[in-house]
């Protein structure tokens, strides 16, 4: 086998080695079906059992109450920027958004097309470097919902404290930081998350719903766009991606094996303060935009102290094996994604690039 990069591609990220062995292992024949997983029936007993299986482990490790759920859909995140206030705003109605980003922006400006959207709060005014404070959102008590982006992977921020919106729903897009660091789930009642980022593959998409909100939702919409058809159905109305459902359940299974959520947001910590410390301590060449209290341990962001080192340190990096740095193109710079299934071990040896690079070029 080619030997691995240490990949920080901010999606679709990289998977637990282990994983990938497990699929390699199953892809031609999955148990004694006599067939790989992509070939089995979406209605047959052994795809049933995976189905299942991934339901239950998300429930267990997330800590997802009674009373919600767990569905499988297509259509990305981006999906659920319409379906949301599709299913929640009728004429009339408002709902409060917290804009903190590229994503954001995108779910707002779907919104509008079937209600008012009171922007809350927002970062844009400091191009998205910060969270806007709970204490300063200005929430409006008659709103349908609150919608947050809980990381933003363009900006490199991270909610830590979410806003308490009492009565009125809070939905959350958690797809760059699922699963990453525990969470009261019970807090929400709507949480969304395409998998490409900590889950698995591109091609699914998590929507955990409580029953509560699942019964103020429209009830005249075209069949797919309705949650109580996928909630009635068990995410089977349709064909769904089974592949990408068989992954997330081994991902699953992995940070079970792993130690669950607690030891994976002590690994992610671990990362996370690794990398920033080096940019902090090293503040003379690396330049992290983000205030500190809002940085993201998935997704950070910095600058070198000019454009043309930062195309030297994104090519040399590659050189040295690590991918997927390059900062989106809407913000340039450098981005490192450090997301589950990055080892400490790459992020490590990572920061010593960093520091022979500084070293080399100040």
């Amino acid at each position: 086998m080619a030997k691995r990069i240490w990949n920080f591609n901010p999606g679709p990220a990289t998977l637990p080695l282990s994983v990938l062995e497990k699929i390699k292992a199953d892809l031609p024949v999955y148990r004694d079906t006599g067939m790989a997983v992509m070939e089995l029936s979406h209605r047959s007993k052994d795809y049933a059992e995976i189905h299942s299986e991934a339901k239950s482990l998300l429930k267990e490790l997330f800590s997802i109450p009674d009373g919600y759920h767990i569905l499988f859909l297509q259509g990305g995140a981006s999906s659920q920027f319409f379906m949301i206030p599709m299913n929640l705003l009728k004429e009339g109605q408002s709902a409060d958004y917290v804009n903190t980003g590229a994503w954001s922006t995108k779910a707002i400006k779907e919104a509008k097309r079937f209600g008012t959207v009171n922007v809350a709060g927002s970062s844009e005014d400091k191009n998205f470097t910060f969270m806007p404070k709970n204490s300063d959102l200005k929430l409006d008590p008659s709103s349908q919902y609150v919608h947050v982006t809980s990381n933003n992977t363009i900006a490199g921020t991270q909610y830590r404290d979410f806003p308490d919106t009492g009565d009125v729903p809070l939905i959350a897009d958690m797809s760059s930081d699922i699963l990453s660091h525990k969470i009261d789930t019970g807090k929400f009642s709507l949480i969304y998350a395409g998998a490409q980022k900590n889950l698995g593959p591109a091609g699914v998409t998590i929507v955990i719903i409580k029953d509560e909100l699942l019964s103020k939702c429209n009830p005249d919409l075209p069949t797919m766009l309705k949650y109580s058809t996928h909630v009635e159905k068990d995410s089977l109305f349709n064909t769904g991606p089974t592949f990408s459902i068989y992954i997330v359940k081994l991902v699953l299974e992995w940070i079970k094996e792993s130690g669950g959520l607690e030891a994976i947001e002590a690994e992610n910590n671990k990362k996370g303060d690794l990398l920033y410390s080096v940019i902090d301590e090293n503040s003379d060449f690396f330049r992290c935009p983000v205030e500190k209290d809002s940085r993201s341990y998935m997704n950070a962001v910095f600058r070198l102290p000019s454009e043309d080192l930062e195309k030297q340190f994104i090519a040399e990096a590659a050189e040295k094996g690590f991918g997927g740095i390059k900062g989106h193109r809407s913000v340039g710079g450098i981005r490192v994604s450090m997301y589950n299934a990055m080892p400490y071990q790459g992020v490590k040896e990572f920061t010593d690039f960093m520091l022979d690079f500084a070293k080399k070029n100040k």
